[in-house]
Protein backbone atom coordinates (compact mmCIF):
# COMPACT_ATOMS: atom_id res chain seq x y z
CA UNK A 1 0.00 0.00 0.00
CA UNK A 2 1.71 3.07 -1.08
CA UNK A 3 -1.01 5.05 0.20
CA UNK A 4 -4.09 5.40 2.43
CA UNK A 5 -6.88 8.23 2.67
CA UNK A 6 -8.62 8.79 6.01
CA UNK A 7 -12.59 9.04 5.65
CA UNK A 8 -15.29 10.67 8.23
CA UNK A 9 -17.41 7.04 8.29
CA UNK A 10 -20.50 9.17 9.39
CA UNK A 11 -20.48 11.08 6.25
CA UNK A 12 -21.71 10.02 3.31
CA UNK A 13 -20.32 12.65 0.75
CA UNK A 14 -17.02 12.60 2.03
CA UNK A 15 -17.43 8.85 1.38
CA UNK A 16 -18.98 8.84 -2.00
CA UNK A 17 -16.10 11.19 -3.22
CA UNK A 18 -13.53 8.94 -1.58
CA UNK A 19 -14.32 6.04 -4.41
CA UNK A 20 -12.59 8.45 -7.25
CA UNK A 21 -9.69 8.64 -5.05
CA UNK A 22 -6.20 7.22 -6.48
CA UNK A 23 -5.29 5.70 -3.26
CA UNK A 24 -4.27 2.20 -3.02
CA UNK A 25 -6.73 2.37 0.68
CA UNK A 26 -9.49 3.94 2.49
CA UNK A 27 -9.40 4.19 5.77
CA UNK A 28 -13.27 4.51 6.88
CA UNK A 29 -12.50 6.27 10.42
CA UNK A 30 -15.16 5.81 13.21
CA UNK A 31 -13.06 7.24 15.85
CA UNK A 32 -11.44 11.23 15.59
CA UNK A 33 -13.39 12.16 12.92
CA UNK A 34 -16.86 10.45 14.18
CA UNK A 35 -18.24 12.02 17.26
CA UNK A 36 -19.29 9.53 20.20
CA UNK A 37 -22.91 9.93 19.46
CA UNK A 38 -22.75 9.58 15.87
CA UNK A 39 -20.70 6.47 15.85
CA UNK A 40 -24.13 3.38 16.31
CA UNK A 41 -24.91 5.45 12.62
CA UNK A 42 -21.46 5.62 11.61
CA UNK A 43 -21.01 2.06 11.63
CA UNK A 44 -23.82 1.76 9.91
CA UNK A 45 -23.00 4.23 7.34
CA UNK A 46 -19.60 1.75 6.97
CA UNK A 47 -20.99 -1.86 6.51
CA UNK A 48 -23.16 -0.15 3.82
CA UNK A 49 -19.95 1.47 2.08
CA UNK A 50 -18.19 -1.31 1.87
CA UNK A 51 -20.30 -3.82 0.74
CA UNK A 52 -21.85 -1.45 -1.86
CA UNK A 53 -17.77 -0.45 -3.16
CA UNK A 54 -16.80 -3.53 -3.40
CA UNK A 55 -19.98 -4.82 -5.44
CA UNK A 56 -19.65 -2.11 -7.99
CA UNK A 57 -15.56 -2.96 -8.41
CA UNK A 58 -13.83 -0.54 -6.25
CA UNK A 59 -9.95 -1.10 -6.90
CA UNK A 60 -9.11 0.31 -3.15
CA UNK A 61 -8.54 -1.50 -0.22
CA UNK A 62 -11.26 -0.62 1.98
CA UNK A 63 -9.88 -0.62 5.67
CA UNK A 64 -11.94 1.03 9.30
CA UNK A 65 -10.02 2.45 11.88
CA UNK A 66 -11.85 1.61 15.18
CA UNK A 67 -11.70 2.72 18.74
CA UNK A 68 -9.01 2.58 20.96
CA UNK A 69 -8.97 -0.53 23.47
CA UNK A 70 -9.38 1.38 26.81
CA UNK A 71 -13.35 2.08 25.72
CA UNK A 72 -16.20 0.26 25.28
CA UNK A 73 -16.29 1.94 21.47
CA UNK A 74 -13.75 -0.90 19.71
CA UNK A 75 -16.15 -3.83 20.22
CA UNK A 76 -19.37 -2.42 18.98
CA UNK A 77 -17.20 -0.99 16.12
CA UNK A 78 -16.35 -4.37 15.37
CA UNK A 79 -19.34 -6.04 15.63
CA UNK A 80 -20.76 -3.50 12.93
CA UNK A 81 -18.56 -4.14 10.32
CA UNK A 82 -17.27 -7.30 10.41
CA UNK A 83 -20.37 -8.46 8.54
CA UNK A 84 -19.00 -6.50 5.52
CA UNK A 85 -15.68 -7.90 5.54
CA UNK A 86 -13.31 -5.04 5.69
CA UNK A 87 -9.66 -5.48 4.56
CA UNK A 88 -7.81 -4.58 7.98
CA UNK A 89 -8.80 -2.69 10.65
CA UNK A 90 -6.45 0.64 12.18
CA UNK A 91 -5.77 0.37 15.58
CA UNK A 92 -4.99 3.70 17.49
CA UNK A 93 -3.09 4.26 20.49
CA UNK A 94 -2.21 0.87 21.69
CA UNK A 95 -0.25 0.74 24.36
CA UNK A 96 1.55 -2.46 24.06
CA UNK A 97 1.78 -5.36 21.23
CA UNK A 98 -0.52 -7.51 23.35
CA UNK A 99 -3.73 -5.42 22.69
CA UNK A 100 -2.39 -6.07 18.88
CA UNK A 101 -2.86 -9.49 19.62
CA UNK A 102 -6.36 -9.41 21.60
CA UNK A 103 -7.53 -7.50 18.61
CA UNK A 104 -6.33 -10.40 16.62
CA UNK A 105 -8.33 -12.62 18.78
CA UNK A 106 -11.59 -10.64 18.44
CA UNK A 107 -10.83 -10.68 14.42
CA UNK A 108 -10.67 -14.70 14.44
CA UNK A 109 -14.10 -14.93 16.47
CA UNK A 110 -15.64 -12.28 13.76
CA UNK A 111 -14.45 -14.14 10.97
CA UNK A 112 -16.10 -17.30 11.87
CA UNK A 113 -19.46 -15.68 12.60
CA UNK A 114 -19.68 -14.44 10.03
CA UNK A 115 -18.05 -17.15 7.27
CA UNK A 116 -14.82 -15.15 6.87
CA UNK A 117 -11.66 -16.60 5.66
CA UNK A 118 -9.77 -17.25 9.19
CA UNK A 119 -7.06 -14.44 9.13
CA UNK A 120 -8.26 -12.41 6.75
CA UNK A 121 -8.56 -9.09 8.53
CA UNK A 122 -5.35 -7.48 8.71
CA UNK A 123 -4.18 -5.20 11.27
CA UNK A 124 -2.29 -2.01 11.30
CA UNK A 125 -1.40 -0.49 14.42
CA UNK A 126 -0.37 3.48 15.22
CA UNK A 127 2.48 2.48 17.23
CA UNK A 128 3.51 5.82 18.78
CA UNK A 129 0.84 7.77 19.94
CA UNK A 130 1.17 7.02 23.81
CA UNK A 131 3.96 7.50 25.81
CA UNK A 132 4.09 3.81 27.59
CA UNK A 133 3.57 2.29 23.64
CA UNK A 134 6.72 3.72 22.83
CA UNK A 135 8.62 2.34 25.75
CA UNK A 136 6.98 -1.18 24.61
CA UNK A 137 7.90 -0.99 20.57
CA UNK A 138 9.45 -4.43 20.98
CA UNK A 139 6.64 -6.05 21.87
CA UNK A 140 4.77 -5.34 18.76
CA UNK A 141 7.24 -7.49 16.82
CA UNK A 142 5.82 -11.00 16.95
CA UNK A 143 2.45 -9.72 18.19
CA UNK A 144 0.00 -11.31 15.04
CA UNK A 145 0.34 -12.39 11.53
CA UNK A 146 -2.37 -10.19 10.80
CA UNK A 147 -0.28 -6.97 11.12
CA UNK A 148 0.00 -5.32 7.62
CA UNK A 149 2.09 -2.61 8.81
CA UNK A 150 2.77 -0.25 11.39
CA UNK A 151 2.57 3.55 11.47
CA UNK A 152 2.98 6.44 13.95
CA UNK A 153 1.05 9.11 14.91
CA UNK A 154 2.43 12.67 16.58
CA UNK A 155 -0.91 14.46 17.11
CA UNK A 156 -2.25 12.34 20.20
CA UNK A 157 1.52 11.85 21.55
CA UNK A 158 1.91 15.48 21.33
CA UNK A 159 -1.72 16.11 23.56
CA UNK A 160 0.07 13.23 26.46
CA UNK A 161 3.79 14.58 26.36
CA UNK A 162 2.47 18.62 26.32
CA UNK A 163 4.06 19.14 22.96
CA UNK A 164 3.24 23.01 21.85
CA UNK A 165 3.57 21.78 18.44
CA UNK A 166 5.18 18.93 16.55
CA UNK A 167 6.92 21.01 13.98
CA UNK A 168 9.30 23.92 14.21
CA UNK A 169 9.38 27.30 12.29
CA UNK A 170 10.33 25.33 8.85
CA UNK A 171 7.79 22.37 8.85
CA UNK A 172 9.82 19.67 9.87
CA UNK A 173 9.27 17.40 13.27
CA UNK A 174 10.71 18.31 16.32
CA UNK A 175 12.62 16.49 17.88
CA UNK A 176 10.68 13.65 19.99
CA UNK A 177 8.46 13.58 16.92
CA UNK A 178 11.48 12.32 14.96
CA UNK A 179 12.90 9.90 17.24
CA UNK A 180 9.37 7.78 17.18
CA UNK A 181 9.44 8.06 13.57
CA UNK A 182 12.57 6.43 13.56
CA UNK A 183 11.97 4.23 16.24
CA UNK A 184 8.60 2.75 14.22
CA UNK A 185 10.57 2.77 11.02
CA UNK A 186 12.91 0.44 13.01
CA UNK A 187 10.43 -1.63 14.73
CA UNK A 188 8.08 -2.28 11.51
CA UNK A 189 11.53 -3.26 9.76
CA UNK A 190 12.43 -5.54 12.54
CA UNK A 191 8.92 -7.10 12.36
CA UNK A 192 9.15 -7.43 9.09
CA UNK A 193 5.91 -5.77 7.75
CA UNK A 194 5.30 -2.64 6.16
CA UNK A 195 6.30 0.74 7.30
CA UNK A 196 3.77 3.24 7.10
CA UNK A 197 4.38 7.03 6.94
CA UNK A 198 2.01 9.37 9.56
CA UNK A 199 -0.70 10.81 8.58
CA UNK A 200 -0.31 14.29 6.52
CA UNK A 201 -3.08 16.38 7.49
CA UNK A 202 -2.76 19.83 5.81
CA UNK A 203 -4.82 17.71 2.82
CA UNK A 204 -4.97 21.82 0.82
CA UNK A 205 -1.36 21.43 0.94
CA UNK A 206 -0.81 19.14 -2.33
CA UNK A 207 3.19 20.24 -2.26
CA UNK A 208 3.65 19.47 1.05
CA UNK A 209 2.32 16.49 0.63
CA UNK A 210 4.01 15.45 -2.37
CA UNK A 211 7.51 16.37 -0.65
CA UNK A 212 7.05 15.03 2.80
CA UNK A 213 5.82 11.68 1.02
CA UNK A 214 9.51 11.83 -1.47
CA UNK A 215 10.86 12.32 2.12
CA UNK A 216 9.50 9.78 3.93
CA UNK A 217 9.93 7.01 0.87
CA UNK A 218 13.85 8.23 1.01
CA UNK A 219 14.32 7.46 4.49
CA UNK A 220 12.50 3.88 4.37
CA UNK A 221 8.71 4.22 4.58
CA UNK A 222 6.75 2.71 2.16
CA UNK A 223 3.59 4.16 2.37
CA UNK A 224 1.99 7.63 3.28
CA UNK A 225 -1.49 8.70 5.34
CA UNK A 226 -2.87 11.42 3.98
CA UNK A 227 -6.78 12.85 5.08
CA UNK A 228 -9.47 13.89 2.81
CA UNK A 229 -9.79 17.11 1.10
CA UNK A 230 -12.58 18.83 2.80
CA UNK A 231 -12.35 17.37 6.13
Amino acid sequence: MRSMLFVPADSERKMARSVASPADALILDLEDSVAAERRPIAREMTAAFIADARAKGAKAELWVRINPLDGPDWEADLAGVMAAAPAGVILPKPSVGEEVHKVSIALGHAETRHGLKAGATRILPIVTETPLSVLQLHTYVGSSARIAAMSWGAEDLGAVIGSIANRDETGNFTSPYRLVRDLCLITASAAGTQPMDTVYVDFRDEKGLIEETRIAKRDGFTGKMAIHPGQ
